[in-house]
């Protein structure tokens, strides 16, 4: 938890509670469905929690989108960022049922009511569509973009930053990727924002890690 409060000062107290309710919810819950690799869940606020808000650290969401979390597995990106962004609508997205059993739990415990699931493949959605999509690592940048851009609204967002500022946002694609993408994102034809992960956090682990936003 000090890991989170090392990076962001800005939390509620309810903020607080909940992200320090994580640690023993998704502990109990890998016991029964092993979501977390044993040796990760005692890096559960670095691997998971940090790693999923370095997309809040970068992208100040407005309040009153909708957002879509492909391939959510145990709810990451999703459930930190619904934590951080209460005022977001969250959709998490997951073609295995028991995995979104425990964010459901999650959701219930936390008092997440931002947080819709959907048993399903992204392509089979139908009747919605979202302002961001947004995936941690779940399959090549090609298949993700094919899977959300049927998904997503046209639309982009200004954003007042604390010192007076404004950022524009384009709705689009979020997601979390790390290695050499060169090849990868070559295939896509497209020429997306790279944002190094080593530049927002000190820790070993985020060396080589992006956020990648198409």
């Amino acid at each position: 938890m000090d890991i989170l409060l090392k990076y962001f000062s800005d939390f509620t107290e309810k903020q607080l509670g909940q992200f320090r309710a994580l640690d023993e919810l998704y502990r109990d819950w890998n016991a029964k469905i092993n979501v977390i690799s044993r040796k990760d869940i005692d890096s559960l606020y670095e691997k998971h929690v940090l790693h999923s808000l370095s997309i809040a650290a970068a992208f100040p969401f407005p309040d009153g989108i909708d957002i879509v979390d492909i391939g959510t597995g145990g709810g990451f990106p999703g459930v930190p960022l619904a934590i951080y962004f209460p005022n977001v609508r969250f959709h998490l997205v997951d073609s295995i049922g028991k995995k979104l059993k425990i964010i459901e739990a999650v959701k219930e415990a936390l008092g997440l009511d931002n947080i819709t699931t959907q048993h399903s493949r992204a392509e089979e959605i139908q009747g919605r569509k979202f302002d961001f999509a947004v995936s941690r690592a779940v399959a090549p940048l090609s298949d993700l973009l094919r899977w959300s851009k049927p998904l997503l609204r046209k639309g982009q967002f200004t954003v007042k930053e604390g010192d007076g500022s404004e950022t524009v946002f384009r709705s689009g694609l979020v997601c979390l990727k790390g290695g050499d993408l060169a090849e990868e994102i070559n295939t896509t034809g497209t020429r997306p924002k790279m944002i190094e992960l080593s530049d927002l956090f000190e820790e070993d682990w985020f060396e080589g890690k992006y956020i990648v936003y198409v």
